[in-house]
C-alpha cells in the first residue's frame, strides 16, 4: 500500500482508482483539468476528529470547518449534515454558509482588517459570533451597530495572539510578534490588551462569550511540544479572564493540523493534541460550555485530487518535462506560492509500472514557477496520460485564479 492511499484513492492493477471508479475513465467522462472530491473521505475525517473529542470530554464540541480551505456548496452541505459548524473569514463566506443551510448561530466570523461594510453585512445575520481581531476594531463595530443595528444583541469572542506561532511556511504563521522571515504578524490581540478588550466589549454593550487563538497552518509532529505550550497559555489566559469577572462560554483553539502531503512528513498527532486539550481544560476548573477547533485541510485536503492530461513530453538541455493542460495558478497554486509546499503526483495509467525518470510536470502558464512538481521520479508519461495531483481538496480551488485568462477547472463530488 502506498503512503498516500486512503479510502478515496487506491491502486488496483497498476492503475489509480477514485473510490470504485478508474481515474482514467473519470477523466474521459468529465474532461480535464478536473477537481474530484470524495464525500466518504470527508465524512471519515470529520468522524475521526469528532470521536477523538467524544472519547476525552463530555463538554460540547464545536468543529468549525475553516471554509476558506474549500467553499464548495456540496462540501458545506456534507459537513452540515455531519454536525459541523463554520469558521468564516469574510461576509462572502458567511453568505455561502447560510446558503448551504447553516444558521447564524453555527457561524463564527473571524475577519482581519475588517471594514465598515464587512461588519454591516455580518451584523445583519442573527446569531453570528464576531471574533474581535483588534481592540481598535471595537470602535468600528460600535459605529456600525449604532448606525444600523441599534440595541441588537451581538455575541463576540476575542482572538488573542499568545506570542507563539507555528506553521510550515513563514506566510502561514498567524501568531507571535514576527514570522521567521521577519514579517510582522497582523493577527490577534497581544496578551496585555486582552482584558481591556473584554472590558471595552462589555462597555460597548457587546456580549463576550469566547476566547480564540490560531498559531498557523501545516503543523507536523515536531511542532507538538510548541503547540502544547500554546494550549497551556490559552488555559491560563482563560482562567485569568474568568477570575476578573468575565464570562467565557467556549475556548476556540483554531486549526493548524492537516493531512500527509509528502512521504517524509511526520504527521501531527491530532488524537494526542485533542486528549491534551481536554485534560488541561478539565484540570483547570474553568467554567466553560464548549471547546472549539477550526480544521480546514484536515477535513478536505486528502479528499480531493486534480486530474490533468499530458499533452506532450519536452526535452530541453538536461530537463524532461511533462507538459499538461493546466496551470498551477488556476488549479493548485500552493507550490507556486509557498516554497516548500508539495503535492505528490501520480500517473493514473501506470502508477508504478515501467521505466522511471526524473520528470518536471510543467503547467501551461507564462510563468517559470508554473510547475506542479520538480524532477519527480515517476514512470515516464506518454502523450495523453492522465496525471493526478494529490491532496488537492484544500487551498487549491479556493486559491485558484484566472491568470493568463485560463479557466478554473470543473469540480465534481463522488
Amino acid at each position: 500500500m502506498k503512503w498516500w492511499e486512503n479510502n478515496f484513492i487506491k491502486v488496483k492493477g497498476g492503475k489509480l482508482y477514485l473510490g470504485e471508479r478508474e481515474a482514467i475513465k473519470v477523466a474521459q467522462n468529465y474532461g480535464t483539468p478536473l477537481f474530484v472530491y470524495d464525500k466518504n473521505q470527508i465524512i471519515s475525517n470529520f468522524c475521526l476528529l469528532q470521536k477523538a473529542f467524544s472519547d476525552n470530554t463530555s463538554l460540547e464540541i464545536r468543529i468549525c470547518y475553516a471554509m476558506k480551505a474549500n467553499s464548495h456548496q456540496d462540501i458545506l452541505k456534507i459537513l452540515k449534515r455531519e454536525g459541523a459548524r463554520i469558521d468564516a473569514v469574510s461576509p462572502g463566506e458567511v453568505n455561502e454558509a447560510l446558503r448551504a443551510g447553516f444558521s447564524g448561530q453555527e457561524i463564527i466570523f473571524t475577519g482581519t482588517s475588517v471594514s465598515l461594510g464587512d461588519l454591516k453585512q455580518v451584523f445583519k445575520q442573527d446569531g453570528v459570533i464576531v471574533n474581535i481581531d483588534a481592540e481598535e476594531q471595537l470602535e468600528l463595530m460600535r459605529e456600525v451597530r449604532e448606525r444600523w443595528f441599534k440595541d441588537k444583541k451581538i455575541k463576540v469572542s476575542v482572538r488573542w495572539n499568545p506570542g507563539i506561532g507555528k506553521g510550515f511556511n513563514s506566510n502561514v504563521i498567524t501568531a507571535g510578534e514576527k514570522s521567521f522571515n521577519g514579517t510582522p504578524i497582523k493577527f490577534g490581540i497581544e496578551e496585555k490588551r486582552v482584558l481591556p478588550t473584554f472590558a471595552k466589549a462589555l462597555q460597548y454593550d457587546f456580549i463576550p462569550v469566547g476566547l480564540h487563538q490560531h498559531l498557523g497552518s501545516g503543523w507536523t509532529k515536531s511542532d507538538f511540544e510548541t503547540v502544547k505550550s500554546a494550549v497551556d497559555k490559552m488555559i491560563r489566559k482563560a482562567f485569568e479572564i474568568q477570575k476578573n469577572g468575565f464570562s467565557i462560554e467556549f475556548l476556540d483553539f483554531g486549526g493548524g493540523f492537516g493531512p500527509k502531503y509528502s512521504p517524509e512528513q511526520e504527521l501531527f498527532p491530532v488524537s494526542k493534541y485533542v486528549e491534551y486539550i481536554c485534560q488541561k481544560v478539565k484540570q483547570s476548573g474553568l467554567k466553560i460550555k464548549a471547546i472549539a477547533v477550526e480544521p480546514g485541510k484536515y477535513l478536505v485536503g486528502d479528499a480531493g485530487i486534480l486530474l490533468v492530461k499530458v499533452e506532450y513530453l519536452k526535452k530541453s538541455y538536461s530537463n524532461l518535462f511533462a507538459c499538461v493542460n493546466a496551470g498551477t495558478f488556476n488549479t493548485v497554486p500552493r507550490p507556486s506560492i509557498y516554497a516548500n509546499a508539495y503535492h505528490h503526483i501520480v500517473n493514473c495509467c501506470r502508477v508504478n509500472i515501467g521505466k522511471k525518470e526524473r520528470i518536471t510536470v510543467a503547467g501551461n502558464l507564462c510563468e517559470t514557477g508554473d510547475v506542479f512538481g520538480k524532477e519527480i521520479e515517476m514512470p515516464t508519461p506518454k502523450k495523453g496520460d492522465i496525471l493526478a495531483v494529490l491532496c488537492a481538496g484544500a487551498y487549491c480551488r479556493s486559491m485558484a485564479s484566472n491568470f493568463n485568462l485560463r479557466q478554473i477547472p470543473r469540480e465534481i463530488i463522488i
